[in-house]
């Protein structure tokens, strides 16, 4: 990866004067999101965490800032604007475009979720589903283009699009200017570009590290040369891209010292973090500059890192899904599987031993007849809340003291 020196700016497709252009051309319509410290990240981590709140855009995610940028520069008469998108993109383009009078066609898989769908129609465009794969919703957006006459604006394949989402590392360095540090979720690779070409700038050396999921590594293979597969269900849907841009891979390959990648535990754990110390919802894609700092502590100790939280845009149902297996796995919500004999008070007793522990208990399954024990022998599975890992292994140990066998049922 590149490291200091930078090349010359004028070798870039876009320079700082293209990013200060487009913050001048987008400021006032768009939301000024804070970047605040979180002081309880920083002792988590080892750094000091700054985090710009890009959750907070109308639209719920930064993607509206290169969309309005595009859009602003279009000639007059533009008879419309068309997109491939299933998420942000999406948002942003057909909210700014609706906003102008400009006619917006956003072109989804058609296994794309109700409700991204609705919100994109709620914006004023029009939704044509087609296809299973993004790749195939990208090519009819193609065809429908020259079809139509229509202006085709690429989520971050676009010097446009590029300029505008590197006004979130203007507005980041204007209110701390001391970050040495940014860590940014890489996509296709548009916003880190352009928060890339304005750390090139700085007066001071900051570091330019990217985070990708390690289901999606598609811009470390690019730069590094890898093969490693680029498939899976993750939780950072929004940068799960398969295939870079060729203009942000090279931006990418001159101007960003490193990418990292990371778990999904990681991510999930972000989310979690995310809610329950800042109270704000992200996305994967947003929680992913946390993750890198959850699951690398030792590559940024000591740095004061900006995060961007690009999105907030996550499935309520996903979200419930993420927190209750964050409590899982910090012991304070747990399945105990114990074995009982069949028998009047074999469970009271049970449930006495819970009750001096002060646990909590929500759910009991019987199983008696899927078992190898004994017919007169059954499986009880108690789901039960604690206060933290600590006060579940004093109610296993009080359990066990009682002379039951028992067992945690642990999440994969």
């Amino acid at each position: 990866m590149a490291t200091h020196p930078r090349p010359a700016p004028e070798t870039l497709p876009v320079t700082l004067a293209d990013v200060h252009a487009a913050h001048a051309r987008i400021a006032d319509q768009i939301v000024r999101t804070p970047t605040f410290i979180s002081k309880t990240l920083s002792e988590l981590t080892g750094a000091t965490v700054y985090l710009k709140f890009e959750n907070l855009q109308f639209t719920a995610a930064y993607k509206e800032r290169g969309a309005l940028n595009t859009l602003l520069q279009l000639p007059a008469g533009t008879s419309g604007v068309i997109a491939a998108s299933a998420g942000n993109h999406a948002q942003g383009l057909a909210y700014h475009a609706n906003r102008l009078g400009i006619p917006a066609t956003i072109v989804m898989p058609t296994n794309t979720p109700t409700v991204k769908v609705t919100q994109t129609e709620g914006h004023g465009a029009t939704v044509v589903l087609f296809g299973d794969t993004f790749d195939a919703a990208y090519a009819h957006a193609r065809e429908l283009e020259g079809e139509r006459g229509l202006t085709f604006v690429h989520p971050f394949d676009d010097v446009r699009v590029i300029a505008g989402q590197g006004t979130c590392a203007i507005e980041m360095l204007q209110d701390v200017p001391s970050i040495d540090t940014f860590l940014t979720p890489i996509g296709g690779g548009g916003l880190i570009s352009g928060m890339a070409v304005v750390a090139a700038a700085a007066d001071h050396p900051i570091e330019v590290v990217g985070v990708e999921a390690e289901l999606f590594p598609s811009m470390f293979n690019r730069i590094n040369g890898t093969a490693m597969p680029c498939a899976g269900d993750t939780l950072a849907e929004g940068i799960a891209v398969k295939e870079p841009g060729g203009i942000t891979s090279g931006m990418v390959k001159a101007l960003v010292d490193d990418i990292v990648l990371v778990s999904e535990r990681n991510l999930e754990r972000a989310v979690s973090l995310l809610l329950q110390i800042e109270k704000t919802v992200v996305e994967g894609a947003g929680a992913a500059g946390l993750a890198a700092l959850l699951q690398h502590p030792e590559r940024f100790a000591g740095k004061t890192v900006g995060v961007v939280l690009c999105g907030g845009n996550i499935d309520t149902r996903l979200l419930a899904n993420v927190l209750l297996r964050d409590l899982a796995r910090s012991g304070r919500l747990a399945r105990l599987r114990i074995r009982l004999q069949d028998q009047p008070g074999a469970l009271f007793n049970v449930a006495r031993i819970f009750d001096a522990e002060r646990v909590n208990i929500i759910e009991i399954y019987h199983q008696r007849v899927f078992t190898t024990l004994p017919a007169k022998g059954l499986i009880t599975d108690v789901e039960c809340e604690t206060r933290d890992r600590a006060h579940l292994d004093r109610l296993i140990a009080a359990l066990r003291a009682g002379g039951y066998e028992v067992s945690t049922v642990e999440l994969a």
